[in-house]
């Protein structure tokens, strides 16, 4: 079943669906999806949950994230709204911006107690932080103006996170695969990674993501998706570790406790080859081990290292992101999904 046929027939199964808490939310017994996932994380699969009408197209759903209001705001690089605010039930609230047609990296960070976003787009080269409402505080300068990168260096950022001092990170993702990091001010602190096959370096530096989990050590939790790991660095960007993650190519880690969640944005079904249309999601422990793949196959293990994860559902093309609330429902973005909306796993 192809990703049209599957919406059209959760969206059909959903007609009629009037139950709503207080929160927005479908009673959970009225949803009709399939139940994907293993152990403690599985999920109903909400696939009509955000479908909106002509007027708020999408392309690619690239990144969501939740402010403390519990709203949700959707990144796609469809320049009519590049930003679409949901409540938790899939009602659209706002919209705004047309200057991102690269839009691809989504980060919110409170400081002093108003919430910013940082928006990434890679065929800008650019990386700008902006209110809510879309006014723009700040611009990161490009690393080529500043002598950072030589002319000839590429700069396509995909990701942002915000550092305990207010330190900007910075994921060239899609450029020369470097980390950079930036003051609060924008100014250059200094770049690490870079493009090679060694263990402090990226292939993919995807994404990238302040871990608080041990308070005592924040560390940054990079994507590096060609090789299928996260890696692990201290906040001045010294290699610690890696985190394998065999068959999937991950995106960006997203915290909730002690739990790690990622969109698996392709996975290797032949010939251990990536494969399109074989995106999953991924839910990883404390110690760093799987605990469920929603839409892929059951984790295993064998000598402390997992089994190659691939697709085992045709329920995801290429999950971009996730996002999760406080009843620990996981929205879902794709990116190359025949521009379909967000995808919502009612947790069950």
């Amino acid at each position: 079943m192809d990703r049209r046929d599957f919406i059209a027939r959760s969206a059909s199964g959903l007609a009629g669906v009037a139950a709503f808490s207080s929160f927005g939310i479908i009673h959970r017994r009225m949803l009709k999806g399939p139940v994907i996932g293993h152990g403690d994380f599985r999920y109903r699969v909400d696939a009509a949950w955000g479908v909106l009408d002509v007027r708020y197209p999408v392309k690619d759903c690239h990144e969501l994230v939740m402010d403390r209001k519990g709203r949700i705001f959707l990144l796609t690089n469809e320049t009519k709204n590049n930003i679409l605010i949901y409540d938790r039930s899939g009602k659209l609230l706002d919209s705004w911006g047309d200057q991102f047609p690269g839009g691809h990296g989504l980060s919110i960070h409170n400081e002093g107690g108003e919430e910013f976003l940082y928006i990434t787009d890679h065929e800008l080269g650019l990386v700008c932080k902006t209110t809510l409402d879309g006014r723009t505080i700040m611009t990161l300068p490009n690393p080529k103006t500043i002598g950072a990168y030589g002319a000839c260096d590429k700069y396509k950022p995909t990701e942002t996170c915000v550092g305990p001092n207010g330190d900007i990170y910075v994921a060239d993702g899609y450029g020369s695969q470097f980390i950079l990091q930036f003051s609060a001010k924008g100014e250059f602190i200094r770049k690490f990674g870079g493009d090679s096959f060694g263990e402090k370096y990226f292939k993919q530096a995807h994404g990238v993501t302040l871990d608080t989990r041990n308070p005592a050590e924040p560390v940054l939790m990079c994507t590096d998706r060609v090789k299928t790991c996260f890696k692990v660095f201290s906040l001045d960007g010294v290699y610690k570790y890696s985190i394998q993650t065999p068959g999937a190519y991950v995106s960006r880690a997203v915290f909730d406790g002690e739990y790690m969640y990622s969109g698996v944005c392709f996975s290797a079904l032949k010939n251990h080859m990536l494969t399109y249309n074989a995106g999953f999601v991924t839910i990883l422990d404390g110690q760093g081990r799987v605990v469920s793949n929603p839409g892929g196959t059951r984790p295993r293990y064998r000598n402390g290292v997992p089994d190659p994860m691939v697709q085992a559902e045709p329920i995801f093309k290429h999950c971009h992101d996730v996002c999760i609330d406080a009843d620990k429902n996981v929205y879902v973005a794709q990116w190359n999904a025949g521009n379909t909306y967000p995808v919502r796993l009612v947790r069950v």
